[in-house]
């Protein structure tokens, strides 16, 4: 199946009603840090608190009356699984997450906190027991990334993007599996017409977007732990990793150490608190992993704000 920016557009009328048009906001305090015209896309400000809530309720209004009596579940780090809870609760339908034990601890609670159902296992073995889960009780696999409505509804971020801020000329935006960035890039690119850059960034100890594009295929790679907790997949999705290739002007690798710097760099002087993952970006750039010209006009994707106490404790001593 292709999957072409007329999905994203149906999306976006299908979703309207559930989700909120995050700002696009300004940050000129950041320009001397970053080396760039800096702008966000404050998708923290969504309902629960990520980007993830367009996919998710995409999904779930693409299934039948049927299938959502038989409940939906998911494999998730932690975004996905709150965004699904709180679709399916607006929906009326069950929903279980399968969840890494390593996983922040308030986005456990907040999850279970909106009715659905969580169990905890290893990183890697997520997917696996998902499943299970799924063909046990007979319900439907909502996934966080690995879908094209799921896709399709991450996509109507970057629609929203080029109406806030037309003259943009690159959007950075963390990678993970690629339901994101693959949604975004789809969507700036034909509607920019090609113009707008969509540059990736990922943690470096997790490369398996840098990996799979400088093979030319999927790469598996081993699984580590990253700050960047919502960034935790091995593999590219299969359908996302095509999309991701055509549009995609290459993903840079970032430090955990330069991850922890964005991280503060967003919150004193940027007066954002964004998770380790949405700070990638501007991480990306802190670190010099991404080129960009003092004129250019660079949005980042702050793709969330579910942050917990303990994880901004680690900031205390890092220097910009």
């Amino acid at each position: 199946m292709q999957f072409t920016v007329s999905q994203i557009k149906e999306a976006r009328e299908r979703i309207a009603p559930y989700i909120t048009e995050t700002p696009l906001i300004r940050l000129g305090n950041l320009d001397q840090y970053l080396g760039c015209r800096v702008y966000a896309k404050l998708e923290s400000m969504q309902r629960t608190g990520s980007f993830k809530l367009r996919g998710a309720v995409n999904k779930l209004l693409s299934l039948s009356a049927e299938q959502l009596g038989r409940g939906v579940v998911a494999a998730s780090s932690g975004n996905h699984g709150k965004a699904l809870a709180y679709a399916a609760g607006l929906l009326g339908a069950k929903c279980t997450v399968v969840m890494p034990r390593t996983a922040p601890q308030n986005k456990i609670e907040a999850i279970g906190k909106l009715g659905a159902e969580v169990v905890l296992c290893e990183t890697s073995e997520r997917f696996r027991i998902a499943e299970d889960i799924c063909r046990e009780r007979g319900g439907t696999m909502a996934p966080p990334y690995d879908d094209y409505e799921i896709m399709a509804g991450q996509g109507t971020a970057g629609l929203e993007i080029l109406e806030q801020e037309p003259d943009l000329d690159c959007v950075i935006s963390p990678v993970s599996a690629g339901g994101l960035i693959g949604g975004l890039s789809t969507a700036l690119k034909a509607v920019s017409e090609g113009r707008i850059r969509v540059v990736g960034a990922e943690p470096d100890i997790l490369p398996r977007y840098s990996e799979s594009l400088a093979a030319g295929e999927r790469v598996t790679i081993p699984q580590r732990h990253s700050l960047a907790d919502a960034l935790a997949s091995q593999t590219p999705g299969a359908r996302n990793f095509p999309v991701v290739q055509a549009n995609v002007e290459g993903v840079a690798r970032v430090s955990e150490e330069y991850i922890k710097k964005g991280m503060k760099l967003l919150l004193t002087e940027g007066k954002l608190l964004a998770e380790p993952a949405s700070c990638i970006g501007a991480a990306a750039l802190l670190e010099g992993r991404i080129s960009v010209r003092e004129d250019e006009k660079v949005c980042l994707l702050i793709s969330g704000g579910n942050v917990g106490l303990e994880q901004l404790e680690i900031l205390r001593d890092v220097n910009i």
